[in-house]
């Protein structure tokens, strides 16, 4: 029986030590692992939050650009109508300048006797005038060749006031009437 070895030695207690240094490693390594893919992670994605804030900047700066390009349109159609609205009212004068000689001829001509006329204003299409007759017959006459003219419609009597500085009947009057254009036949 002498070869019966007895082993004195704390094989357990080492045991636990390699496997407690085991433990620890594997340990180490997989926190080592779980760092480098939670850096590898926060790399990606801070990397794609920068491409993403470029993006943004730059989605912005392109925004501004077309603000004021858009800015730029408004002042330029802003300037367009006014451009086309002088030039309507410019075509309008030219177009009604024949139109306003032919009225001042046709008012000369339909220019009842001893009648004068003292004032004339344009609003629109209505025709003010004031002026002054020898007598109230005199008005009436005037009444009726404006009514008989196809440039004027509508004369109408707005005052009358008896004025003795130009004849012991005469009187101040004034009037309305309406332009109108007369057809291509009557105009002749």
């Amino acid at each position: 029986m002498s070869d019966i070895k007895i082993n004195l030695l704390p094989w357990r207690a080492d045991l636990r030590e390699q496997k407690k240094k085991e433990f620890l490693n594997v340990i180490v390594g997989v926190l080592l692992i779980a760092g480098l893919i939670i850096g590898a992670f926060d790399r990606f994605y801070n990397r794609e939050i920068d491409k993403q804030t470029r993006r943004n900047n730059f989605l912005i700066d392109k925004i501004k650009v077309l603000e004021g390009r858009t800015e730029e349109i408004k002042q330029l159609q802003q300037t367009r109508n006014e451009l086309l609205a002088r030039m309507e009212v410019i075509q309008n004068l030219q177009g009604n300048r024949p139109i306003i000689v032919r009225l001042f001829d046709e008012l000369a001509r339909q220019l009842a006797p001893r009648i004068f006329f003292t004032d004339l204003r344009f609003v629109g299409k209505e025709l003010s005038i004031k002026g002054v007759a020898e007598s109230n017959n005199r008005i009436s006459s005037q009444l009726r060749n404006l009514s008989e003219s196809s440039w004027f419609d509508k004369p109408n009597v707005t005052a009358i006031n008896a004025d003795q500085n130009y004849g012991p009947q005469s009187s101040q009057f004034a009037l309305s009437v309406q332009q109108t254009t007369p057809k291509e036949e009557e105009a002749n």
